[in-house]
């Protein structure tokens, strides 16, 4: 038996008592390297916060991130329906199910907030999604995730042409499917668009098969409820036109601001201890450089800015 299969024998408040530990232990250890990206990911996207305020901020961030990912284990351990059992509240299912009875079919925009693997069982319920699927680096735990996606209605299919080709025809006959679209593309698949102000290197997948198939998009998320008592799904309807513009970059910079809206409210929830603005024009990875020069950017950044951004709530 896979080993990791035994989670499904430890309880979920367990796993996030444990979680909490990790994190309290990362957050001492002054030289993390996802406490230092986070710190970067921060400063680039130029908040303009307090000290106590950026480490308040960065601790949330770091305790929600320790949280999803044993919530993630335990949901792969455990049958689609447990997961389903997780989820409290829905916030604006209509929206859904409008983008679920579009007759060209309805892609998912799933960022990287919250825990969106609990959120997949409950998303299958409504019919067969056909979803990409990375393998996951070590055999064992890309057996245990990939037993888990199986265990769903979902149609798995690999992230190459041929998948892109399976989810074009799936939206086609009026199916849907889901993406992360705030994922680091390969240079040949992406544009240089904004994200919370940052010029960064940006998937263009969702925005193609929108503007190829006139798809309904919809934004979900599946946020932990303060009282640690389950998870709320929240709904968001996608109809900017610039969505489905041609040009890629109009339509992917649309798609980023969509996003952005989604995560605002959100904003610890969200995983910025991931490096999403690996590719910035006139820096290169802000991962590999020093304080000072990030900074400059930053100021050169604040310089150029002139539209102002509606604020993040730093407590939900």
């Amino acid at each position: 038996m896979n080993p990791y299969h035994l989670f499904k024998y430890v309880p979920l408040s367990l796993l996030q008592g444990l979680a909490h530990i990790v994190a309290w232990i990362v957050m001492r250890m002054s030289d993390a390297s996802l406490v230092r990206t986070i710190g970067i990911n921060i400063t680039l996207t130029d908040l303009e916060l307090s000290e106590l305020q950026k480490q308040k901020l960065t601790k949330a961030i770091v305790v929600n991130q320790c949280l999803s990912s044993v919530e993630s284990i335990k949901s792969w351990a455990m049958p689609p329906k447990w997961s389903m059992e997780q989820i409290r509240d829905i916030y604006n299912k209509d929206i859904l199910l409008q983008g679920l009875a579009d007759p060209n079919g309805m892609l998912a925009i799933i960022p990287h907030l919250g825990t969106w693997e609990m959120m997949n069982a409950w998303l299958n319920q409504f019919g067969s999604p056909t979803i990409m699927y990375k393998p996951v680096k070590g055999k064992l735990i890309n057996e245990f995730v990939l037993q888990g996606r199986q265990r769903l209605n979902a149609t798995l299919v690999p992230t190459d042409g041929s998948g892109v080709k399976a989810i074009f025809k799936t939206l086609k006959q009026g199916g849907f499917s889901m993406v992360l679209p705030d994922h680091v593309p390969e240079p040949s698949g992406g544009v240089i668009v904004p994200f919370f102000g940052v010029e960064t290197l940006t998937s263009t997948l969702a925005s193609k098969l929108a503007s190829k198939t006139n798809c309904a998009l919809v934004g979900v998320s599946c946020i932990r409820r303060s009282d640690g008592q389950g998870f709320d799904i929240h709904c968001y309807k996608f109809d900017d036109q610039a969505l489905y513009s041609r040009d890629s970059a109009v339509s992917t910079y649309a798609l980023n601001q969509a996003m952005e809206r989604m995560i605002r409210p959100h904003c610890s929830h969200y995983m910025w201890g991931y490096r999403r603005f690996k590719h910035l024009p006139n820096l290169g990875n802000p991962y590999n450089s020093d304080e000072k020069t990030i900074a400059a950017y930053v100021l050169n950044k604040r310089n150029s800015t002139v539209e102002l951004d509606p604020p993040m709530d730093l407590n939900n």
